[in-house]
């Protein structure tokens, strides 16, 4: 059987795909700024401030913790999201790597 087309990349640049899909939105940007801003965690009051509905904000919170990017507990009726402190350190090493591999050339072209 073939290579599927994820395999044939290595398991940082699959890693670092994932997490620039998942803050490749900019409700998904809002919701992770929003969450930053308050330095805690938040609890449904994300439909009010962003003025999305509560459907597709869901999906965002959905895509954001699949990749483990922000992290949920339930509290009676509603969850609260937080940032996941392990995931966030990752992503900065990996985007500040990424990023810093550029060397800047005279002339290039």
């Amino acid at each position: 059987m073939g290579l599927t087309r994820t395999e044939i990349f290595s398991t940082e640049q699959n890693q670092l795909a994932t997490l620039f899909k998942a803050l490749a939105h900019p409700a998904r940007i809002a919701i992770l700024q929003r969450i930053l801003s308050s330095n805690t965690c938040i609890c449904g009051d994300l439909v009010d401030e962003l003025g999305l509905a509560q459907a597709t904000i869901s999906q965002h919170l959905k895509e954001l913790k699949n990749a483990e990017i922000i992290q949920g507990t339930i509290e009676g009726v509603s969850v609260c999201y937080c940032i996941n402190p392990v995931t966030w350190k990752s992503i900065e090493t990996q985007m500040s790597a990424f990023l810093g591999a550029y060397k800047q050339e005279a002339s290039c072209c």
